[in-house]
């Protein structure tokens, strides 16, 4: 790449790791994950919101929060693992919660969000994910 700076060529290869073994798989699911999330999101709010309201917002924010780790994951650097960061923490801490909450007040949640149960709708991925995206985010630091 022309006018590139000798420690931008050094650090680029670190940010473009990303792109193989493992970095590519997480960034694969959280890619899928993110469409997965956004789309049962729009559907559920658009044909039914009336009938579980809490739950078709609660995927919703989970769509949204996997676009910006996936964003995040895809564009490197500080600023793009920052962004990681911050969503991968945010969706431990929703997984968790609405997990817990979703088995504890099942009345609250009359249909399932992406986090409710743990992700027991997904393989319960959406428990394990935060996790591997936290891991990574710290390793490649």
């Amino acid at each position: 790449m022309p006018d590139q700076t000798p420690a931008e060529a050094v650090s680029r290869p670190r940010d473009a790791a990303l792109g193989s073994g493992i970095g590519r798989v997480l960034l694969l699911v959280y890619g899928v994950f993110a469409l997965s999330a956004s789309a049962r999101a729009l559907v559920q709010i658009s044909t039914h919101f009336g009938e579980a309201p809490l739950a078709y917002l609660l995927s919703a924010v989970a769509g949204l929060v996997y676009i910006a780790a996936t964003v995040g994951l895809a564009r490197g650097g500080p600023r793009g693992r920052l962004l990681a960061l911050v969503s991968c923490t945010i969706e431990l801490i929703g997984v968790l919660v609405i997990g817990t909450l979703s088995i504890v007040d099942s009345v609250a949640f009359p249909d399932d969000t992406v986090w409710s149960r743990f992700g027991s709708g997904y393989g319960y991925i959406p428990l394990v994910l935060p996790f591997i995206g936290l891991w990574w985010i710290w390793r490649r630091a």
